[in-house]
């Protein structure tokens, strides 16, 4: 719709005022109309936010009955009041309950039974909390959250003896958080406070807390010591990161026996150390940062594993000073004393340095091999052997079982073996006997046969689950058996334990989906479009078995930045996608860690526009082999995703009917040439640093989506009629539609604004929905998030065309 129908509606966006802006470097010179957005106090801004939400809700009046549709089909899709299976930490079992009609979760735990406890109790989820005998309830937000528009805990953190609980609570979503010490049994809370700070934790024994600070520009920078019971004025600086390209925090091992800075870049690290039984001591590096090396290190015991029944201490190191796609290296201690170095130890586990930047210091030549080439390393485990894109992702001792994350062909991976047998592999140097661990099959499941797409013929993939796998709650050292989790795009989660020892594998929960849901009637399919440069872009599809047709609707989505990876995960908003007959796509753009760090290599810096041109190439390969229409294909992605949605609505506008964009980061060059702004220093490890590179400059400002989205020309008629940068006219535009915060301290609102301004004054149709108290992550309650997600949702079908469920899928 542009501006001239919007007369016809009887409705036009607000008109912004134009108080032009210079912003000059490098010899360029570029004019800012709406830089005066910036000041989100002023009355002139604040009457503007309430006129374009105003505007927006008038526009998306007629959309009310789908929006709730959407929400009757959600709700009846979930099991309202539920619980999480009990996770054992020190004497308690934890887990979290949910009540119908109760926007957040209750936290509640159980002493446990002995010793041997294991098990987790069984209890009804049903029951209110506190009602169960010996149920304690340790933090209602439901009650902590009245009298506030915005509520978020930023931090837990309970004293080894259950007695004490240090608490993170923010409340207008500006990721500042307030922290106090509270009793749990009494809910007393101590007078010290912790306020606007990043994060905090405990000494095991709670007798001290140690907590990070953020500076004016949002960066954690420095580590404060306080003892509990003393004035927080008194509290000791322990650590500064003046390095402002650098983040910190702190935290406790694993084994509990240090205290543990980490402290890094996007691209360097570092790991300071200091023993618990000496909180006022001095925390001294492990191994010194080096200049584009990441690493980090946990402790490791294999018990009785020496030659006369004695136990072996070992350093676990996981680095990329030897190998840019990481590797695991084991330090015996008893054979080597510190300081140790990156590369010391055995090496058990490295990835692919296929297509990396410095691959050629592994193996000659690989830098320039595809990605996707099989790797092969003797002294990898045989599972890890001829993967393609293998990428390792770290590695967890527990006291009987050891577990490996990493990634192949794109997808999260899992391998376990005993304690005993890694123990025995190391000691006598060879490769680690792990074997994968595989989903359990689903009764009665489809085969690849089953799903054929007549038009994807000649696209490189197959039909079949896409699962992410890893482990997840394991808090324990002690604990015998392994839980992991895992979830495809149509299988709900299911949460299981594994024991090493016989392999016995139990189901310990399963996500409950109401209302009829049969993963059965949905396929998912992998298949790879090969992009301009040459590259195979992994792409994730789903769908409803009985909707597979020519020219589908198409929604497609995409991050690509910081490699993230946009793995598989179950959604019941996407529900109500597919059985309206949408196909769900994701391009695995480059720019995310999907295909270890090689895709992320290729996807930032100097080469991020192969993020761009990855999706818009996978968007038109599932356009032009006829199974996605053009004028039904509506694109989404958020906040660096969101630039993503800026960048390809400004290339290739004819291959989307309408674009999402959340809390978008479209303003880029704007916010990287300024210091000051949150974020900015430590961004350039990932965008390039245009302040004082004119080459980054000049790349970023041929791809920022706002100083190169439409302008508006004044014609004869009066109206306005967009033009591009060289003054030809915008044949087609996508219908855009944006969510922003006022409070996001990640993406200021005033990127967003500045965007949908300029499009507006352009006579394009685009609309802005505007939180006013909350974040980067939008709202929060979990009713509230439901009706956002409908609310945009329903504006996405609109734009496809495709509000109506199929007759297959009426309930």
């Amino acid at each position: 719709m542009t501006n001239e129908q919007n007369a016809q509606a009887g409705t036009r966006p607000p008109q912004a005022a134009r108080i032009n802006n210079e912003r000059s470097f490098h010899d360029d010179v570029f004019v800012d109309p709406y830089e005066w957005m910036r000041d989100k106090e002023s009355p002139r801004l604040k009457q503007y936010v309430a006129d374009e939400n105003a505007y927006t809700e008038s526009r998306m009046a007629h959309l009310e009955p789908l929006r709730n549709r959407l929400f009757e089909e959600f709700r009846s899709h979930v099991q309202e009041t539920d619980m999480s299976v009990p996770t054992r930490m020190d004497g308690y079992w934890y887990y979290a309950r949910t009540q119908e009609g109760r926007q957040y979760a209750v936290q509640c735990r159980l002493p446990v039974r002995d010793e041997d406890d294991w098990n987790p109790p069984e209890i009804d989820a049903t029951q209110r909390p506190g009602e169960l005998e010996g149920e304690q309830v340790i933090l209602d937000a439901n009650v902590e959250a009245q009298g506030h528009d915005f509520y978020r805990i930023g931090g837990m953190d309970i004293s080894k003896d259950g007695r004490w609980m240090l608490l993170g609570v923010d409340t207008n979503g500006d990721e500042r958080y307030d922290f106090t010490i509270r009793e749990i049994a009494t809910g007393h809370e101590l007078p010290e406070r912790f306020e606007g700070i990043a994060a905090a934790c405990f000494t095991p024994d709670a007798r001290y807390v140690f907590y990070t600070v953020l500076d004016e520009a949002q960066r954690p920078w420095l580590i404060r010591r306080h003892k509990v019971g003393t004035d927080v004025a008194d509290d000791v600086d322990v650590y500064r990161e003046e390095d402002e390209r650098f983040w910190t925090g702190i935290g406790v091992s694993f084994d509990e026996r240090h205290l543990v800075i980490g402290t890094g870049s996007k691209t360097t690290s570092e790991v300071l150390m200091l023993p618990v039984s000496d909180p006022e001591g001095e925390f001294t590096p492990f191994i010194p940062r080096r200049e584009g090396v990441e690493y980090d290190v946990s402790f490791a015991t294999f018990e009785g594993a020496g030659e006369r029944g004695e136990d072996v201490p070992a350093a676990v190191v996981y680095h990329n000073a030897t190998n840019p796609n990481f590797e695991i290296d084991v330090i015996d201690m008893r054979a080597h004393a510190a300081p140790y170095s990156l590369g010391d130890g055995t090496m058990i586990a490295c990835g692919s340095p296929y297509g990396c930047e410095l691959g050629d210091a592994v193996i000659e030549g690989a830098s320039a091999m595809p990605v996707g080439t099989p790797f092969d390393d003797p002294r990898n485990p045989e599972l890890l052997r001829g993967v393609r894109g293998l990428a390792i992702d770290g590695i967890a001792l527990h006291r009987h079982f050891v577990a490996l994350s990493y990634r192949a062909d794109g997808l999260p991976r899992l391998a376990v073996m005993g304690k005993d047998a890694a123990a025995d592999d190391f000691l006598h140097g060879r490769p680690w006997r792990f074997e994968a661990v595989t989903p359990p099959a689903l009764d009665g499941d489809w085969t690849p046969r089953d799903v054929p797409v007549p038009a994807l013929d000649g696209f490189d993939g197959e039909a079949g689950r896409l699962y992410s796998i890893g482990t997840a709650g394991n808090p324990s050292y002690d604990a015998p058996r392994m839980r992991y989790l895992f979830t495809s795009y149509t299988r709900p989660g299911e949460l299981h334990e594994l024991d090493t020892r016989d392999g016995a594998d139990v189901l310990l929960k399963e996500a409950t989906v109401l209302g009829g849901y049969d993963p059965r009637d949905y396929a998912e399919r992998r298949v790879w479009v090969t992009a301009r440069d040459g590259e195979r872009i992994p792409v994730s599809l789903v769908y409803r078995r009985d909707a597979m047709r020519e020219r589908m609707p198409m929604f497609v989505i995409g991050y690509g930045a910081y490699e993230i990876s946009s793995d598989p995960g179950f959604s019941i908003a996407r529900l109500s996608l597919l059985d309206r007959g949408v196909l769900y796509a994701v391009p695995h753009v480059r720019g995310g860690g999907e295909m270890g760090r090689a895709w992320y290599e290729n996807g930032r810096r100097l080469r991020k526009k192969h993020t761009f041109e990855d999706f818009v190439d996978v968007t038109a390969a599932l356009q032009d082999c006829g199974l996605a229409d053009p004028a039904r294909t509506v694109a989404n992605g958020g906040s660096a995703g969101g630039l993503l949605m800026g960048a390809v609505a400004n290339m290739a506008p004819e291959r989307y009917a309408g674009i999402e964009a959340d809390v978008p980061f479209v303003d880029a060059l704007t916010t990287m040439l300024d210091p000051s702004l949150p974020l900015t220093v430590t961004e350039w490890d990932e965008w390039g640093d245009p302040l004082h590179d004119a080459e980054a400059y000049r790349y970023m400002r041929d791809y920022s989506p706002y100083e190169n989205a439409p302008m508006p020309e004044p014609a004869a008629d009066d109206a306005a009629h967009a033009v591009w940068r060289d003054g030809e006219a915008v044949a087609r535009y996508p219908r855009i539609f944006v969510t922003t915060s006022m409070n996001d301290s990640r993406v200021l609102v005033v990127e967003p604004l500045k965007w949908v301004a300029r499009l507006q004054s352009a006579g394009l149709d685009a609309l802005i929905r505007i939180e006013v108290e909350a974040g980067h992550g939008g709202g929060t309650g979990r009713y509230r998030q439901w009706r956002d997600v409908c609310y945009e949702n329903a504006w996405c079908l609109e734009a496809m065309g495709a509000e109506e469920l199929l007759e297959t899928a009426v309930r």
